[in-house]
């Protein structure tokens, strides 16, 4: 018996005895890049789309609908811009509560600091409060992936966003990140 508990922890690269936590960061610290589509909703408006994010604080978002709407950050500025308005939004990205999420470091931080991790059928997640902004991520449960999260937005509004078909780790350029391609 003791031969058999010796070799199922010797040989499985995963420990069995790992909390959620600890695999929720091993996941984050392995992940460079992830892409993925989105459904989010904001109050009872929905949008869909797909984003890469590259760690740290740059992601491209663009949205399915007739606006062609982009989200785009270089991990300083955040630019908006669709066909629906006549000139771009522009925001300074720490100002936002997309600098937390797209900061893996911050997340993994404020990880260890959580004391409980909420638990549902489906997925593990945390909240985090940070300059007045509340945030609450979501991870899959089986594989430890990020599954989205819930923000408010600089309008107030709560923001609700959900990923599925999420790839790791993909090549990606940097130049995609460039806000001023974006900028009409």
């Amino acid at each position: 018996m003791k031969y058999i508990i010796f070799i199922l922890i010797f040989f499985y690269p995963i420990n069995i005895f790992a909390s959620s936590k600890e695999l929720i960061k091993n996941k984050l610290q392995e992940t460079n890049n992830i892409s993925f589509k989105f459904i989010q909703k904001i109050g009872k408006k929905t949008e869909k789309g797909e984003c890469v994010i590259l760690y740290p604080k740059k992601i491209l978002c663009k949205y399915d609908d007739i606006y062609n709407k982009i989200l785009v950050s270089n991990g300083r500025s955040l630019v908006i811009n669709s066909k629906k308005i006549s000139n771009y939004l522009r925001y300074k990205l720490k100002d936002t509560p997309l600098n937390l999420i797209l900061d893996k470091k911050f997340l993994i931080s404020k990880l260890d600091q959580v004391e409980v991790v909420q638990e549902n059928d489906e997925t593990f997640s945390f909240e985090i409060t940070h300059n007045n902004n509340l945030l609450n991520i979501f991870f899959d449960k089986k594989n430890y992936e990020i599954k989205g999260w819930t923000t408010t937005d600089i309008y107030q509004n709560k923001v609700e966003t959900k990923l599925f078909n999420i790839k790791l780790n993909i090549m990606i350029d940097e130049k995609t990140f460039r806000v001023q391609n974006y900028i009409n």
